[in-house]
């Protein structure tokens, strides 16, 4: 028999740890397979790790992963997935957009379709604004625009993966992950499954707008050399226009059609532009230096601080499944 584990990742949620559990624990008794629900902390610094042990004390199904400090999202289901030894594993996050009633749907329809992987596709985002709404669609067209790989569209973290794309998962070394993507790059066979995503039950988004450039960066730098190739097609294109420009004054000056002596706008439009495309060709080459050198450092993705299982002392193995 197959046995499953809901891993879900989680920072200073006080306020939904509670409905998020008991929603979560009243699926999982609904279950014909055993299942193991992994909270990862990651680095809280409200009362949600209290209120985990609490958890985990009075369910032997709970494993816990506490963070020595905030590592970030993708570390924490990174975390989740290294540590579940379950032959099928559920992400999702704590804050119940993602429902877990779902779960039995999700299950089944892998069973149907003999799937490697499930990924979720929102149709609709409740609780979003609409500048959210529109920033998450061109996000992934954009991705798909610009990476080797293709993605599914409006598809986030929550999906099921199997023990076979987990253990590929976890011969991936980079440190920067984009696991949405890197699930869709290991390949074998993956289904969609379409679902209303909800608004958030309780707390505040830890998602603002300045985390959502950075996760976006990261993901396209991570997945695609496309904008290097940009970049020095923005630099050809200035040496082009500088050229034309060179000969346009050049004549206009011999021929008396222009003025250029008197052209202050366009000294500075050229000075301008060139200087534009200098500083966005040096940032983009800057940024994927970053990522050579967070790679060649070869720090831990995450530090571990305590994992607990349904009371039992601090261990390092793996969650049971």
């Amino acid at each position: 028999m197959s046995s499953l584990s809901i891993i879900i990742p989680c920072y200073n949620e006080e306020a939904v740890i509670m409905e998020s559990y008991r929603r979560t624990k009243a699926v999982a008794d609904r279950l014909d397979i055993p299942a193991t629900i992994i909270y990862v902390n990651d680095g809280s610094t409200d009362r949600t790790r209290e209120l985990l042990n609490g958890i985990a004390e009075a369910d032997k199904r709970v494993c816990l992963i506490h963070f020595s400090r905030n590592f970030g999202h993708q570390p924490a289901v990174t975390a989740g997935i290294h540590h579940c030894s379950s032959d099928l594993a559920i992400i999702m996050d704590a804050d119940l957009q993602d429902p877990p009633e779902l779960i039995p749907d999700i299950l089944a329809l892998r069973d149907r379709e003999q799937a490697n992987a499930v990924y979720c596709v929102r149709r609709s985002r409740e609780g979003d604004h609409a500048f959210k709404r529109a920033t998450a669609k061109a996000f992934y067209r954009v991705m798909n625009a610009m990476s080797e790989v293709q993605f599914p569209l409006d598809a986030g973290d929550f999906r099921l993966i199997d023990r076979k794309v987990m253990n590929e998962f976890g011969r991936l070394k980079e440190h920067g992950k984009y696991i949405r993507g890197l699930v869709s790059w290991v390949g074998f066979k993956q289904v969609p499954f379409y679902y209303k995503h909800e608004a958030r039950a309780a707390g505040t988004t830890k998602y603002p707008l300045s985390k959502m450039i950075r996760f976006a960066t990261l993901a396209l730098v991570y997945f695609s050399n496309k904008p290097l190739r940009l970049a020095m097609g923005l630099g050809f294109t200035a040496v082009v226009v500088g050229i034309v420009l060179a000969v346009w004054f050049s004549l206009g000056k011999i021929y008396g059609f222009s003025h250029a002596e008197s052209g202050w706008t366009s000294t500075i439009t050229i000075i301008t532009f060139f200087g534009g495309v200098q500083l966005l060709t040096v940032g983009v080459l800057g940024h994927y230096i970053g990522v050579l050198f967070d790679e060649v450092k070869a720090r831990p993705e995450y530090i571990i601080d305590e994992l607990v299982s349904a009371g039992e002392k601090p261990k390092r193995e793996g969650c049971p499944g």
